[in-house]
Parts: structure tokens; C-alpha cells; sequence
């Protein structure tokens, strides 16, 4: 299967690393070290390289290293599909990101063609049971990884309502205007439906093909309120009729920003926000691990997965199942634990990142097994 794989990474005063380079295989790769030593400065320092604003949705000017506050650089080669990228991040003074790509510079929403990468941190381990802006993220990084366009196309919308936000909360009475806007909404937000039900169809499917020793995990599309709107006349429709609500509450209460996901433990019926703890993660690694079979075969080849103190929260059993599905599966995943011991079962399958921190500077080392 053709790789995509990250194969040098520099950072340079990035988070609690002033200086970082190392070059690596599309093996699996094993982060270890003491807690604050900067392992998942690195994870974030990848999740870059794909559209968007990484696992923290820090600013720049919180990804530079302290005390100097002089800006930041990540660079990396990415091979892709057959092609190696030179791909360079940079901020300075806290200006917003920069990139390039090849040696030019290019939008954000370009890494959607060349990369395709996936995260699970612990900050995620509550989706099923908070609210619901934390699950539709969830859903829109899995379907920006089928739809590289997702993106834009939630920009547009979001463009367009704040503008319409705008009008509610001056408690402007000219419809005309609204029309507009309305119109514009409905139609991206029709494409972002469509985007979400289609992401969750290939979802389902690989999940059902797969032989795996994590859960299957039902989701389903819902509403805050209502039904789902069909049609982008159903939801110039619904925008026009909820205008004076709408104006009350000085905001847009109908609309894909008000979706939510569902999720069921399939074997019992069980609903995720009922089931355990353990349930709840092994779920969400479920929905990881079918995404990435997902784009194996939709993309060419599978992602690059992130995985923050994944091994932590698993028994051995567990743990051995997920390196085992992650070496069929072929990607490479940078996963991150306290010590090696986590990643025994691994082997010579993996290689070894030690991070250790000496007075406020973190090392990074590639280590055998």
C-alpha cells in the first residue's frame, strides 16, 4: 500500500522545545518520557500538517516557546501518495500561521490534498457525555479527512452567519437582506449535511467489514431541534420562519452548527453517554481505527495517526490489539506514554522517540528497542 508517512520533523522553539530534529520511518512511533517533558508538543507540532487549528486549536502566539516569545518554526517531509513534500510552518511575534509547501506558500486548506491525519488525546475521552460543540468536531475532523472541501465549505457558512447574526442582533427588519444571506446558507449547509451523512456511511461500513477487538460504535445525525432539514429550500424555509425567534435570542438556532452525533455501544444498545469509561474510549479508538480503513482504501493510503497517552487507558490486552490493528492497517502512528514499557508488545514493529526535559529545554532522541 503506497505510504503516507512523515519522515523528518524540526521544530524549532516550539511549545517547550527549542530545538528539535529527527528523522524517522513509516513505522509506528513510540513517544516516551516523564510527564512535562514536551511528548505532546510534538503531536501537536504534526497535527499541523493538516487543515485547521492542530489537537489544542491553540493560536500561534501560544504554540511559541517561553520566555523568548520570538516565534516559531515547525518543518517537515511528508511523503505522500508516492510524492515527498517539503513543508514549512512558521509565526512571528505571534503573527498568524504561515505556510509552505514545496517552497511556496500556500492557504491552510491545501494540506487537505497532500495529508490526511487523525488525533485522539485525552481532552476527547468526555465526548459522549459534554456537550454537543465537542462531538460535532469530532464529526467534521473525520469528514474533512473524506471531503478535503469540508472545510471551506464550513468557513463559508459560518461567513455568512455571523453576518446574519449581525442583522438579528441590530434587529434589522429588512428582508431582503436576509434572503440573501439565507440563501447562501442554505445551500452550503445542504453540502455540509450531505458531507457528514456520507463521512458516517463510510464509517459504518468499515466498522461492519472489520474484524477488530474494539467495539462498534452506531452514530447517527440529529438536531437540537427538529427534524433535519432535506433541502436547501427546506432550510431557506426554516431560516425565513425562525427569523423573529431567531432575532429574540439574537443568534441562528437552526442550522448544521446546531447538529449533534449520536453514538451506540451496537452490541448492547446502549447509548455511549451510558456506557463505562473504558467503553466509552474503546469506542472512540473504534471510530479512529475504522476511519483510517476508510481512507486506506478512499485515499490511497491510510493516515497518520496521533495518539496522546492512548496506551495509558488500555489493559495489556487491550493495548496489544490496538498496536496489532495499527501495523495490519499500515499507518504510521506517533503515540505518546510515560515509559517504554507501554509500547513492549510493539517490538521491532516500532521505533523509539525518548523526550526528556534539563533545565526548561527539551531533548528528543531516537531510541532502540
Amino acid at each position: 500500500m503506497t505510504e503516507l508517512a512523515l519522515t523528518r520533523l524540526t521544530l524549532s522553539h516550539f511549545r517547550s522545545h527549542k530545538r528539535g530534529e529527527f528523522e524517522c520511518d513509516a513505522r509506528p512511533v513510540a513517544i516516551y518520557g516523564p510527564n512535562g517533558a514536551g511528548k505532546t508538543n510534538i503531536l501537536e507540532a504534526i497535527s499541523l500538517f493538516s487543515p485547521g487549528r492542530g489537537l489544542r486549536r491553540s493560536s500561534a502566539q501560544d504554540m511559541t516557546r517561553r520566555p523568548e516569545a520570538l516565534g516559531w518554526k515547525v518543518t517537515g517531509h511528508l511523503t505522500s501518495l508516492q510524492n515527498i513534500h517539503e513543508i514549512e510552518f512558521w509565526s512571528e511575534e505571534g503573527a498568524a500561521r504561515q505556510l509552505r509547501i514545496d517552497g511556496k506558500t500556500a492557504p491552510q486548506t491545501t494540506l487537505g490534498r497532500v495529508a490526511r491525519i487523525l488525533w485522539l488525546i485525552p481532552a476527547m475521552d468526555r465526548l459522549w457525555i459534554e456537550g454537543a460543540e465537542g462531538r460535532r468536531r469530532f464529526l467534521d475532523r473525520m469528514t474533512l479527512s473524506f471531503f478535503p472541501k469540508h472545510a471551506e465549505l464550513s468557513l463559508d457558512y459560518e461567513k455568512a452567519m455571523r453576518q446574519r447574526n449581525r442583522l438579528l442582533k441590530d434587529q434589522v427588519q429588512d428582508g431582503a437582506w436576509f434572503a440573501a444571506l439565507e440563501g447562501r446558507m442554505a445551500q452550503t449547509a445542504v453540502e455540509i449535511d450531505a458531507n457528514r451523512a456520507a463521512a458516517l456511511a463510510q464509517l459504518s461500513a468499515a466498522q461492519a467489514d472489520a474484524e477488530t477487538a474494539f467495539p462498534v460504535a452506531e452514530l447517527r445525525l440529529t438536531q437540537a431541534e427538529g427534524e433535519l432539514p432535506g433541502s436547501a429550500d427546506d432550510y431557506r424555509t426554516a431560516f425565513s420562519a425562525n427569523r423573529s425567534r431567531d432575532m429574540a435570542a439574537g443568534r441562528t438556532l437552526v442550522g448544521p452548527h446546531r447538529s449533534d452525533m449520536e453514538g451506540t455501544f451496537a452490541a448492547k444498545g446502549v447509548p455511549a453517554k451510558d456506557c463505562s469509561t473504558g467503553e466509552q474510549k474503546a469506542l472512540l479508538i473504534s471510530l479512529i481505527l475504522a476511519n483510517g480503513r476508510a481512507l486506506a482504501e478512499g485515499f490511497g493510503a491510510p493516515p497518520i495517526l496521533l495518539l496522546d497517552e492512548v496506551a495509558a487507558h488500555l489493559d495489556a490486552n487491550r493495548r496489544a490489539a490496538l498496536y496489532d490493528e495499527i501495523c495490519a492497517l499500515g499507518a504510521q502512528a506517533w503515540m505518546t506514554g510515560t515509559g517504554p514499557e507501554l509500547f513492549s508488545d510493539l517490538g521491532d514493529r516500532a521505533q523509539y522517540l525518548e523526550v526528556t526535559d534539563k533545565d526548561g529545554i527539551s531533548n528528543i532522541d531516537l531510541r532502540t528497542p
